[in-house]
């Protein structure tokens, strides 16, 4: 009976620093909830995202996997780079690195993208911002650059409409 006891006990102290984790503000739920505050608007979240990153990864053999998408319909606050680089620098945390970033304008329309990478093991972590006029798309990842790279070059080598036999070689008529 004393047994059963520690049961609900251990999963509380369990449960403590889960929670002290995920209310940190920090990664991606850290940034979207910076953004839905800073810029009052509210952003869509994909339900069930764990259960689609599961079927990413499986689908591309592990290639992908931990992804998290937020998307803003109705983003309408106009957005200061520096701000923006600040805010997702400030919120990911240790170990990201900004490595583009590109701002472009088309009339009244902003166009914005960053995109910021860190090591994570074998493993490359992508987190990419794109405003799109009204329209702001946040996705975190984790990529296999040596699987990516062998996908790359297998759909290029058969979607490759150049003239070549497999060997590289120009074909005549």
């Amino acid at each position: 009976m004393r047994r059963l006891l520690w049961i609900p006990l251990l999963l509380v102290a369990l449960a403590i620093p889960v929670t002290v984790l995920a209310g940190s503000g920090e990664g991606f739920n850290g940034v979207v909830n910076s953004l839905e505050s800073r810029y009052h608007a509210q952003a869509t979240r994909i339900p069930m995202m764990g259960l689609v990153s599961l079927i990413a990864r499986a689908g591309s053999h592990g290639q992908v996997a931990n992804l998290h998408v937020a998307e803003f319909d109705h983003f309408t606050e106009s957005v200061d780079s520096d701000d923006l680089n600040r805010l997702v620098a400030e919120k990911m945390g240790a170990g990201w690195e900004r490595v583009v970033r590109e701002t472009s304008h088309h009339g009244q329309k902003t166009e914005q993208s960053f995109i910021f990478m860190r090591a994570e093991n074998s493993r490359i972590g992508l987190f990419i911002l794109d405003l799109d006029g009204h329209e702001l798309d946040v996705v975190q990842l984790s990529i296999d650059p040596t699987q990516l790279g062998h996908t790359v070059h297998t759909y290029t080598h058969h979607n490759d409409n150049s003239d070549t036999d497999h060997s590289g070689r120009e074909v005549s008529d």
